[in-house]
């Protein structure tokens, strides 16, 4: 939603979601995102995972707006979790679907000149609420994961936030990727 000058309303994003070319890129988000958050992880004991299974719902979010980035999210959990045969935990779904939603909804809303600023406090937002609260909760209330073990999660997202931050601005910043994004989003 930073680079694109077509979807800076709710109605306007909400056609994104029917767009044909942003469902199949939702859909290679989706791919991407349970690959890298169930396939390709550092486990860190039983309930403490580093993985950037994060980077494309964020993507999507910053990229398309809330609506795109929330349907990545909740269908990259469950079609991973399934795959993968873990237990669907509603309230981490709820997490995953906030990232994206909030992503989304910060890049629109803060629409200012400085691209790095919107990207870096869309990712600040979505993980703070998304990735710490939300999420830690739903392990906390579902596993009884212990609070000591929750709060390495602060650190562990502050870190795969800085590359995801690294990776979204370096794509933004390409002259040639942006207009691709700009042409999809516009619908040409």
């Amino acid at each position: 939603m930073i680079t694109t000058k077509t979807a800076n309303t709710p109605t306007e994003n909400l056609k994104l979601f029917g767009n044909t070319r942003v469902m199949i890129i939702s859909a290679l988000f989706v791919a991407m995102s349970f690959t890298l958050g169930k396939f390709l992880q550092i486990p860190i004991g039983d309930s403490i995972r580093i993985s950037l299974e994060n980077l494309t719902i964020l993507m999507a979010g910053i990229f398309f707006g809330p609506f795109v980035g929330g349907a990545v999210a909740v269908v990259a959990d469950l079609v991973g979790c399934l795959l993968k045969g873990y237990a669907i935990n509603p309230i981490i779904t709820l997490g995953a679907a906030s990232i994206g939603i909030l992503s989304g909804v910060v890049s629109t809303h803060l629409r200012n000149k400085n691209m790095t600023l919107n990207i870096a406090l869309s990712i600040a937002v979505a993980h703070i609420v998304g990735s710490i609260i939300i999420k830690s909760v739903g392990l906390y209330i579902y596993f009884g994961t212990p609070i000591e073990v929750l709060a390495f999660r602060i650190p562990t997202y502050i870190a795969t936030g800085a590359i995801e931050f690294v990776i979204i601005t370096l794509l933004l910043k390409n002259k040639a990727f942006s207009s691709l994004l700009n042409k999809i989003c516009s619908n040409r």
